[in-house]
């Protein structure tokens, strides 16, 4: 080690790190690690010493870089270390950090004046937990909150984040709040459309943008009743007999239980509506807030309003919030912003229909700040042990979230079963229902791998048993080979919860693996009495064991036995993880989860916040890939879990959007969550096809239908939902149906001479002749970094146009998907990036050229029939479509019709192998590299590299050449084409 005094600094120096004692600012200690050439690590503390800290839980191990890859150089202001492509500046007197291009003359990121700030942080009594009637060391309570922050030029956009449901894509001058909830995915990486990400490795509660609190209305504005008199709001209340309260509302934040019904009620901060008369209830009431707001300063305001039930907001007498819904057990929170002149009073009216007798109703506000403030890459972390992050450098976002996977772990390959279509409902209640729903499917010659077994298959108070009731599942084995007899797919949901008289839960309590505090405060869930119940301590590595090993002994080799040699009991395939916030308890104050979620075995959940889905995926991926210790045909390992965090693709896991509403606002939050989600560098990502949670009128409308046959205006509208959104599902990684009543499959959906039910018969053949190409996506996401569902930034970077477009994306290189996400339209707006030309995908009709300068001009009105949404190609994509199948391995692809589209040049690589096992892992597939030159007009099928047991040793490619003057309707039972022979070796067609 070399200590170099400078003019304002100490500066030590080892190996690929370079720390810096700055003389001024409030981090007395930064670090810089070069990682590799793309890749620098920045680690910064207020405390003299940076923390010794064990291993991370999203990092994985890194190779330390070559000596010649990098250097570390130094003047008297600065030290600047330098990899190949990113480079870092750190002032030595001030300790701030710029970052820059490979050769130093792009400036990329810069702290702010007060980029990093430091307080410290103790855990508050309140929010420790219980955890076997034991509290966590006093070592553990102890940490940093700290916020970075950098400036931002103003043609800059920020995606990622995770997955969130407000309907913002991107997150410039936005808030968000950063923690896991049912619907809710926070992941700590955010992406730039500057080619550059940065991840940060902590997992307590973070804001992103602003990094404080959303405040109560009269904390920011003056506020008026509806007759104009100053200190408070006018709330009026009428129940469903007409009888009406009006009182003063000083706030409007009724966001968790009411008292009557909270067992807690005295220990947590109720947000529920107090004070309402004797035999007032909320089930059918009206409720309107109104009056005035008077904003002291110019600003725009960024609100928060929280809701179950329907609901309504105006400000100035503008409708600022459209009529929304939610469930009353899962309410949702919604963002919107205002611009707001300073002292003039503004009319504020919110009308409130509450969903039930227990119900939420919350709008804050934002502080008011700058423009400059607010468009600032901000990132608050309550605790964490130092400020540790990641910068991650790229030439485009590809090589960026390539960089992400580096770090946290390479995505597995998913089973080739999980790209075709799943079937599920709230739920199965018995055997005959899940059996007899798969062979509808296969009577109907619908397409179908996998069904589901949803939540409540066990005795209705043996949660956390992994038992079958007896008298609905008399023979789960027999279940199970049925599925399989059928060639299909079964998945089960498993919970980490326990009900407290289960000998599972009593094992793991024993050992002191179960969070205590909710059986400590006598909670009991929602079923039937209700039941007293605990999560299990996922962080704990033997609690993991053992909790996988229940699993295994009811639900895998205890229920299937063992397998042989070859892997081939009839085990069940894959894993739904509900419930991974974790969530034990919903609609309760923050500070009273982090005591239900902890303490963790790594220290309080306060710190171990966000991270259980991870750790619970570590449990299962780990656990079933140890069952088999020498099988040269083990079964892929496959999660679904309603939680996720950075590193879980590298334990085959999968995530979903979570019990969101059946309403057209909540199809398209699922277009911006998907596409944000898949930035953070995730890239298998689903959700509930038609919504989960679903409204009142839906309900009776089916229930009318039932009785009568009458279609009446709801169900009208719920087919076409229904309908939309299974074409929307056909263009993203998973492609799930799931839901609460009615029931979700197609033919209870709608009959089959019904448009809803021919169009969803259309997409869903379609994806299975289109999987040739999904699973080459699947298999360039494990071994090239690749993303599915790519947001047209990704693509199409150097189109400013795009920045903002969150209803279209590609799904791989050659399919850009309009979905249609309102009622009745028939048509829809669509933007084509201007770096190409574009062709419609069904008429094969060439619809727009490419242009050098991209302008609005290229946003065309384009025809969306109900059965039908737009689907556009660009020039020179090539899309191999397969044979018709009922499920994905029913036949290999011998002919595969190849459609080739003029323009430009164009490549794909074609990607197989056995596609359920990890013989890819040994380098057990083969690939095909297909070229286009679009100056020769030639099509070029490279020599095969690679082998696998089964490959098709000859095939044919009947090439459809699509071009301006030529096009092709997509007839993909008999499409005319030049049929070329494939044995292997290199061939090229002229076209």
């Amino acid at each position: 080690m070399a200590a170099l005094v400078g003019r304002a600094a100490i500066v030590e120096r080892i190996g690929n790190t370079v720390t810096i004692r700055p003389n001024s600012g409030q981090a007395k200690v930064v670090r810089l690690e070069v990682v590799n050439d793309r890749i620098i690590r920045v680690r910064a503390t207020s405390k003299d010493v940076l923390p010794e800290k064990p291993q991370s839980l999203i990092i994985v191990p890194q190779q330390v870089p070559a000596k010649n890859t990098y250097t570390i150089t130094e003047s008297p202001e600065s030290i600047e270390v330098i990899a190949k492509d990113v480079r870092a500046v750190v002032s030595k007197g001030t300790g701030e950090v710029s970052f820059y291009d490979g050769e130093g003359k792009t400036r990329l990121l810069k702290e702010s004046g007060d980029g990093k700030q430091f307080w410290d942080f103790t855990v508050p009594e309140r929010e420790l937990g219980v955890k076997g009637g034991v509290q966590p060391m006093e070592a553990q309570k102890h940490g940093l909150t700290w916020q970075m922050k950098f400036d931002s030029p103003a043609d800059e956009a920020f995606y990622g984040l995770g997955q969130h449901q407000s309907e913002e894509f991107n997150m410039k001058g936005r808030n968000e709040d950063l923690f896991q909830y049912n619907t809710k995915v926070s992941i700590p990486f955010v992406v730039s459309n500057k080619n550059y990400g940065l991840l940060w490795d902590a997992y307590s509660y973070c804001r992103f943008g602003n990094p404080h609190d959303y405040l109560q209305l009269n904390r920011v504005f003056k506020l008026y009743d509806k007759q104009g008199r100053e200190g408070h709001l006018t709330g009026t209340y009428t129940d469903h007999f007409g009888k009406s309260l009006v009182r003063d509302e000083d706030s409007i934040y009724y966001e968790y239980g009411t008292p009557a019904k909270s067992e807690i009620a005295l220990k947590t901060d109720n947000g529920g509506i107090k004070n309402l008369p004797q035999g007032f209830s909320l089930a059918g009431a009206h409720v309107v807030y109104e009056g005035f707001i008077e904003p002291k300063a110019e600003s725009l305001y960024q609100f928060i309003l929280y809701y179950a039930g329907y609901i309504k907001v105006f400000i100035g007498g503008k409708e600022v919030v459209p009529e929304r819904w939610r469930t009353a057990w899962n309410p949702n929170a919604y963002k919107f912003s205002v611009d707001m002149p300073k002292g003039v009073k503004q009319q504020l009216r919110i009308e409130w229909q509450p969903d039930g007798s227990e119900s939420y109703c919350g709008l804050r506000v934002a502080e008011p700040r700058s423009q400059q403030e607010r468009e600032a890459l901000s990132v608050w972390c309550e605790m964490a042990q130092d400020m540790d992050y990641y910068f991650v450098a790229g030439r485009n976002l590809d090589e960026v979230i390539s960089g992400y996977r580096t770090l946290t772990g390479k995505a597995s390959l998913y089973p080739k079963w999980a790209l075709g279509f799943w079937q599920s409902r709230e739920r199965y209640k018995t055997q005959d229902e899940l059996v007899s729903t798969l062979a509808e499917f296969r009577k109907r010659q619908i397409p179908i791998d996998n069904i589901v077994q949803d939540w409540n298959y066990w005795s209705e108070d043996q949660w956390g048993s992994h038992e079958f009731e007896a008298s609905r599942y008399p023979n789960p084995k027999q279940m199970l080979d049925s599925v399989h007899a059928m060639h299909g797919r079964f998945m089960i949901s498993v919970w980490p919860k326990f009900y407290v008289n289960t000998a599972n839960y009593k094992e793991l309590n024993a050992n002191g693996w179960m969070y205590n505090q909710s059986p400590t405060d006598d909670i009991h869930d929602w079923v039937g009495p209700g039941y007293k119940n605990g999560f299990y301590d996922a962080y704990d590595p033997e609690a993991r064991k053992v909790f996988w090993r229940q699993m295994d002994e009811k639900l895998y080799t205890g229920l299937s036995g063992k397998p042989g040699k070859s892997g081939t009991s009839s085990l069940i395939d894959a894993w739904w993880m509900d419930a991974s916030e974790p969530n034990v308890r919903d609609c309760t104050p923050m500070w009273y989860r982090k005591a239900l979620c902890g303490p963790t075995a790594l220290g309080t959940s306060t710190e171990y916040f966000n991270a259980y889905s991870l750790v619970n995926a570590d449990a299962i991926y780990n656990g079933q890939r140890s069952v088999f210790k020498s099988s040269s045909n083990v079964p892929r390992v496959f999660l679904l879990t309603r939680s996720g965090f950075a590193g879980l693709q590298r334990y085959s896991t999968a995530t979903w959007s979570g019990d969101i509403g059946t309403r057209w606002e909540d199809m398209r939050a699922q277009m911006t969550a998907g596409l944000n989600y898949s930035l953070s560098g995730l890239p298998f990502w689903g959700m509930d096809q038609g919504g989960f949670c679903v409204e009142n009128r839906y309900v009776t409308a089916q229930q009318l239908f039932d009785r009568t046959g009458q279609e009446n205006e709801d169900l009208k509208e719920w087919r076409e939902l229904q309908a939309r959104w299974n074409q929307f599902g056909t263009f993203i990684p998973l492609f799930r149906s799931h839901g609460q009543w009615p029931l979700r499959e197609i033919w209870n959906i709608a009959p089959d001479n019904h448009p809803a039910y021919k169009s969803f018969v259309y997409y869903d053949q379609l994806r299975y002749q289109l999987m040739p190409y999904l699973y080459s996506l699947a298999g360039w996401a494990h071994f090239r970094d690749y993303t599915l569902m790519r947001a047209l930034v990704m693509d199409f970077a150097a189109d400013a146009q795009v920045l903002e477009i969150k209803d279209q994306w590609m799904l791989g290189p050659s399919l850009m998907a309009c979905p249609v996400g309102y009622y009745k339209v028939r048509n829809r707006s669509v933007y084509f990036p201007a770096q190409c030309g574009w062709y419609n995908l069904y008429t094969g009709e060439k619809v727009i050229e490419a242009e050098q300068t991209p302008t609005s001009s290229r946003r065309l009105v384009m025809d969306a029939p109900y059965e039908q949404i737009p689907v556009f190609v660009p020039e020179g994509a090539i899309i191999p479509f397969g044979p018709k199948m009922q499920w994905s391995d029913e036949k290999p692809a011998e002919l595969i019709n190849l459609y080739v589209y003029a323009g430009r040049d164009g490549s794909f690589q074609l990607y197989e192998d056995e596609g359920t096992n990890y013989n890819y892992e040994q380098g057990r597939y083969a690939t095909i590299d297909i070229r286009y030159d679009d100056a020769c007009k030639t099509l070029t099928f490279s020599q095969r590299k690679g082998t696998f047991n089964g490959m098709l040793r000859q095939r044919r490619f009947n090439v459809v050449y699509i071009t301006p003057d030529a096009p092709a309707l997509l007839n993909l039972d008999n499409p005319v084409g030049r049929m070329v022979t494939y044995k292997g070796r290199e061939v090229t067609l002229n076209l």
